[in-house]
């Protein structure tokens, strides 16, 4: 087409065979959006387009995609306020008639294939490394693994026991991301091994008290046998607290990672270096006061009464072993 479409906060710039979806940066764009830059959409990857009132005198253009086509909103899973929602473009409403005419070019442009899920991404997830902050740990995905490193001050005992970990891609078959935010399905989980994504409220219902109110990304382990309910129990999860500020952090990561996921396969291909892990202590060398703070942190536990002398003992070691 090689049209321009500007709404507010998004820009559409039509092409033969995909839209590029730009979003402004500013103070009114929320973080989410301004943290994805852009996206290019092929068309193969929608189901279909529509165009409804949306409010004070505005009219919404919203792509609708394919299940499986975006790991971004197949990580979402119907949680997304609709500001955050990426295949929306507002306008004025005296730009109807233009939309109007757009959405049905869209729809003209709508392959065979519209109908039925995607078996592979058609759409592009953001490019690691990344990494974010979460309430009990720092979480980072280098394109090989994703490592968990747990917060003295915010990680649970059983997280402290497990000790900080890493797991390569070959060995999930999935991310579980819920909002802080509460919006949706209230948990989704995007799992992979056949081609499809399944959606549902995964083993989030009944957690603590830590998870309510709080979201988390949950790593689905191909062979982790029975994860805890509560995510700030499960070693392979981290948690996160209120606001758009974390989603605009930990989505985009949850849809990196599910993209490699997908990517490896059902069978979990082997990453050239990477040998099969699940739930270990990560090896790598730490800040010697990082190591004086965690073993504090374990005493405390043991004077609790959480940890035994013989775990006391064990972690103590493991954690001199990193000096």
């Amino acid at each position: 087409m090689g049209d321009v479409l500007a709404g507010f906060h998004t820009v559409w710039e039509f092409d033969t065979d995909s839209v590029l979806i730009r979003f402004e940066r500013g103070i009114r764009t929320p973080k989410l959006l301004q943290a994805l830059g852009e996206r290019r959409i092929p068309y193969e990857a929608l189901a279909a387009v529509e165009l409804a009132p949306g409010k004070r005198g505005t009219v919404v253009l919203r792509a609708v995609p394919r299940p499986g086509a975006d790991p971004l909103m197949e990580a979402a899973d119907g949680q997304l306020k609709d500001a955050y929602d990426p295949y929306r473009l507002v306008l004025p409403g005296a730009r109807e008639a233009l939309a109007e005419y757009y959405a049905e070019e869209i729809r003209t442009a709508l392959g065979p294939a519209a109908a039925t899920p995607a078996e592979d991404h058609l759409v592009a997830a953001p490019a690691p490394p990344m990494a974010f902050k979460a309430y009990d740990g720092k979480a980072s995905y280098d394109g090989k693994a994703v490592s968990f490193r747990w917060f003295w001050t915010g990680a649970s005992s059983a997280k402290w026991k497990a000790g900080d970990q890493r797991f390569t891609i070959d060995e999930l078959a999935g991310v579980e991301w819920r909002s802080p935010e509460g919006r949706g399905s209230g948990g989704g989980s995007a799992k992979t091994g056949n081609g499809s994504a399944k959606a549902g409220n995964g083993s989030s219902g009944s957690g603590s008290a830590k998870d309510d109110g709080n979201g988390h990304l949950r790593l689905l382990g191909r062979a982790f046998g029975e994860q805890p309910t509560a995510a700030d129990q499960d070693p392979a999860a981290v948690v996160f607290g209120m606001g758009y500020g974390l989603v605009h952090e930990s989505l985009p990561f949850a849809a990196a990672v599910l993209e490699a996921v997908r990517a490896a396969g059902p069978g979990g291909a082997p990453l050239p270096g990477d040998q099969p892990t699940a739930l270990v202590t990560a090896p790598s060398r730490r800040d010697p006061a990082d190591i004086a703070d965690r073993i504090r942190h374990l005493g405390e536990l043991h004077s609790a009464g959480l940890l035994t002398d013989d775990e006391f003992s064990t972690k103590k070691a493991e954690l001199l072993a990193q000096l």
